[in-house]
């Protein structure tokens, strides 16, 4: 009996072990999958723009179709994540009847409201030393309380800044910070001379 009480308990421990590590695998996929939404978002911006720059040139865009059919699949994938469901189905419907007056709004909505990428790139150049997502995210969520905004889709936007140059990581202990490629610089020098 105490053998079979004996392993029970270890499959027990076994199972509740895996159920916590799906739980985190879960999170970070769920992270990943908002990150990738919202570079989306901002490719997609980016191409509204240069479709009314082609336009505003007189070329005719002949790419304009393929935009509009990946914009229209991208708020059914917005549905799941909190926060994004009202202004994604709104701006769905346009693009479909008619491009050119769509991807206008679309890039005068999107100038007004900039993307986490941007806002964490100006976040960074406007801070004198190191900051974690952690604290990153936090500044946002008080900048922009209009906006839900995510420590892992931070994390995983700082990542991509740091793969682009665009950002610097350090490392100190278990701790990951993130500084503005021009801060770290003149920082580090300015220690050296002191």
């Amino acid at each position: 009996m105490s053998e079979t009480t004996q392993l029970t308990s270890q499959y027990s421990a076994q199972v509740a072990s895996d159920l916590e590590r799906n739980l985190k695998e879960q999170e970070d996929l769920s992270g990943e999958i908002e990150a990738l939404q919202a570079r989306l978002a901002s490719v997609q911006h980016d191409h509204a723009v240069l479709v009314n720059l082609q336009q505003a040139l007189g070329v005719p865009a002949p790419a304009a179709a393929p935009a509009a059919e990946s914009a229209a699949s991208v708020p059914a994938a917005r549905k799941k994540t909190a926060g994004t469901s009202g202004p994604a189905k709104k701006s769905a419907a346009p693009r479909k009847r008619s491009g050119k007056k769509a991807a206008a709004k679309a890039s005068v909505t999107t100038s007004a409201s900039p993307t986490l990428v941007d806002l964490v790139r100006e976040h960074l150049t406007g801070q004198s030393e190191p900051r974690s997502a952690a604290e990153i995210t936090t500044a946002l969520e008080q900048l922009h309380p209009e906006r839900t905004v995510k420590t892992t889709v931070v994390r995983t936007t700082l990542e991509g800044l740091v793969a682009k140059s665009q950002a610097q990581r350090t490392k100190q202990g278990k701790s990951v910070y993130y500084t503005a490629p021009d801060t770290a610089a003149p920082a580090d020098s300015g220690e050296q001379s002191v």
